[in-house]
């Protein structure tokens, strides 16, 4: 298994739509750790840990969204693991 570190930035008509709940969910499935969060731009801000290939599928997740959200872009960046959080939760 190999751990990594995700941050991804979502864009489009991502908040007001549930999906922060969704993002938490689905990680919390995937059993990743970090945090989701909107920002005051608009986006919904994504930072998780764990296995790559699960959050590979998160990131497919973020692709999809909700079904009240329109996605339009989402960034990512990849970086070391570094076990700093504890769970995933969302942070207002």
């Amino acid at each position: 298994m190999l751990l990594a570190f995700l941050q991804a930035k979502v864009e489009g008509r991502v908040q007001g739509v549930y999906f922060r709940s969704f993002v938490k969910d689905k990680a919390i499935s995937l059993g990743l750790t970090g945090y989701v969060r909107n920002t005051i731009h608009g986006e919904v801000e994504v930072k998780a840990e764990g296995d790559k290939g699960k959050l590979t599928e998160l990131i497919a997740h973020l692709r999809t969204g909700p079904p009240r959200a329109k996605v339009e872009r989402v960034e990512v960046a990849w970086s070391d693991y570094s076990g700093r959080f504890a769970s995933f939760k969302i942070v207002y």
